[in-house]
């Protein structure tokens, strides 16, 4: 396929278009997995996205000493989920992989399996968290194993408000094999803008290609996920905070919010040529949540359509 998600990162293309989603609790019996599976790939396979991102989730604890608003449930691995589950939705399937919690054995053979697939690796939650291989080690294993698979980071625009170096980590782990970064969800637009005028700059200076920065936006359904967003760490504006949670109609304002910030967020990048995507991030089980996510699809599609034209 010639616009393939593969292609399209190798030509450092801006409009990569992605739909993320967390696998089934792994305490689901195999029947109620393959029904959850069956309905998801109903509703994904005609948005026309470029890929399925399948998270890796790992318990956050040791990040924060702030109680978890929701408790931790473990997921089914999302290559499982993707390889046993989700054969039949024909499009690229980006598989996170929390590098901390498997042993350098584990981590191999899993690159090996992965063929001509696509991943994200992501580092401990915290420097406090205990871990079996650091992100830096996965990459040397991923070029000693299996070298032509297609790798991507993770960036966090948040961290650059405090630390001012989030583009010199992206730079950093392009150096070790990284083609993409899919950010944390954005809530705060100056910061994802800051990381995102410092990291063209940089490239300027260096004479370096920028490689495609997906944002990922999520609409926010009640104040205990805003809560439980808070928890994971994604920067929410004071301002934003409280205009959501006065709203009447959180769901729909959040809607409003994501927008605005990803087309502003396109419109910057657009204006310095800097290769950017969107990551639309699904992963409540309530159905007018999901139906947000799909309309904010549909939304962005017609954005980057509006940015072609």
């Amino acid at each position: 396929m010639p616009n393939s998600l593969h292609t399209k990162i190798a030509q450092r293309q801006s409009g990569i278009l992605l739909y993320g989603i967390t696998p089934p609790k792994a305490n689901n019996t195999p029947e109620k997995i393959a029904e959850i599976a069956a309905l998801q790939i109903e509703r994904i396979a005609p948005l026309g996205l470029d890929g399925l991102v399948l998270y890796d989730i790992q318990d956050e604890a040791d990040r924060t000493d702030a109680t978890r608003p929701f408790p931790f449930m473990a997921t089914l691995d999302p290559r499982v989920y993707s390889r046993d589950y989700l054969a039949a939705l024909d499009m690229a399937k980006i598989v996170y992989r929390c590098v901390g919690k498997y042993s350098p054995e584990q981590f191999g053979a899993d690159l090996l399996a992965m063929n001509d697939g696509v991943s994200v690796f992501v580092g401990a939650a915290s420097r406090q968290q205990q871990v079996s291989l650091t992100v830096a080690q996965a990459y040397a294993l991923r070029r000693e194993v299996n070298p032509h698979l297609l790798v991507g980071g993770v960036a966090i625009p948040e961290r650059h408000l405090v630390k001012n170096d989030e583009h010199l980590r992206v730079a950093h782990k392009v150096t070790e094999g990284c083609s993409f970064f899919v950010t944390q969800c954005v809530y705060n637009v100056e910061a994802a803008k800051n990381f995102l005028s410092d990291y063209y700059y940089a490239c300027q200076q260096t004479g370096t290609a920028m490689v495609p920065i997906i944002f990922t936006i999520t609409p926010c359904g009640s104040v205990k996920t805003l809560e439980f967003m808070k928890w994971l760490g994604i920067s929410i504006p004071k301002w934003l905070e409280n205009d959501l949670i006065h709203s009447g109609d959180i769901l729909a304002k959040s809607l409003d919010v994501c927008k605005g910030i990803f087309a502003e967020l396109l419109q910057y990048a657009s204006e310095k040529g800097i290769p950017v995507g969107c990551n639309i991030e699904s992963v409540a089980i309530r159905k007018d949540e999901i139906e947000a996510s799909l309309q904010l699809v549909r939304d962005v599609q017609q954005m980057f359509l509006a940015t072609r034209a």
